[in-house]
């Protein structure tokens, strides 16, 4: 791949990492509202709809080209490198974090949430974490 390619498919890369990490950083946010909502009401119906339509349209396909494009990015790394570990286990952990959203949200759907608002609080920090340890690991590649 010519160097061109290689940047286009970096930005590619990019935006759609934006686009993830923004329905992981809202999600539970909506979670949040939603835990406090009345079950039926009509606000917690309207939070359903925000939830399906945020991950199915939004966070699935951002999510899809962000692993593609990373995994072509890949091709291109050194797998001696410690920091490409550490961000990949983080990346693993994107993905866990992604998938219990999956099921938080189906849980809401059926009107089946047992979680209180604070235990969405304190979830919407990990994808953050996550988040902060990959931008270090990519750009400033401690080890």
């Amino acid at each position: 791949m010519d160097d061109t390619a290689y940047f286009w498919l970096k930005a590619l890369h990019i935006v759609a990492i934006i686009a993830w990490m923004a329905g992981l950083l809202y999600l539970p946010r909506l979670f949040v509202y939603h835990a406090q909502a009345e079950a039926g009401s009509e606000l917690s119906e309207t939070l359903k709809i925000m939830e399906r339509r945020l991950l199915r349209a939004i966070m699935n396909p951002a999510m899809v080209v962000s692993l593609f494009a990373g995994g072509l990015l890949l091709m291109y790394q050194d797998f001696s490198s410690g920091w490409l570990h550490v961000k990949l286990v983080c990346v693993v952990g994107l993905l866990v974090m992604h998938m219990m959203m999956g099921k938080w949200r189906k849980d809401f759907e059926a009107d089946r949430n047992t979680r209180g608002h604070k235990f969405y609080r304190i979830a919407n920090e990990f994808p953050t974490v996550l988040m902060i340890v990959i931008v270090i690991m990519a750009v400033v590649k401690p080890f």
